[in-house]
């Protein structure tokens, strides 16, 4: 046993013992290549204002476009309802009206159950236009 551990850690130069049958280090072949581009194209962009300059407002302009839209909070609906109408909006009537427009819930609830232990209740009507016109005014319809 002695014997074996001097030899290992001969190899090894690890200065400890490692059980053998264990490995040790890892080795990787990568192949690398170096290929040449098949045509190469110069480009000179000037920024400023006046012709052949590119204007740095209207870059800005064009990546407001691909911004992504904020998400849309129950909270921000709740809160936009209250202000304009003067009454609350629970949040099972945010979803049952956005359910029956079809539009997704964002995710699923892991611990949602399969049956529901009391049926859904439905928004009144004017509770109900009143999540609409909000979900009109935040664009999410």
């Amino acid at each position: 046993m002695y014997q074996k551990k001097c030899i290992h850690q001969a190899v090894t130069g690890l200065g400890k013992y490692v059980p053998q049958g264990l490995p040790t280090h890892v080795e990787t072949v990568v192949l690398l290549s170096h290929k040449s581009p098949d045509s190469v194209i110069n480009v000179k962009v000037e920024f400023g204002e006046g012709d052949d300059k590119i204007s740095l407002d209207a870059i800005a302009e064009r990546a407001k476009k691909y911004q992504p839209k904020p998400k849309i909070t129950y909270k921000m609906i709740q809160e936009y309802v209250e202000k304009k109408y003067g009454f609350k909006v629970h949040t099972a009537y945010i979803a049952e009206v956005k359910r029956a427009l079809g539009l997704s819930m964002y995710y699923d609830t892991p611990n949602a159950a399969e049956e529901l232990k009391q049926p859904r209740k439905h928004p009144p009507k004017e509770k109900a236009e009143a999540i609409m016109e909000a979900l009109k005014h935040f664009e999410v319809i």
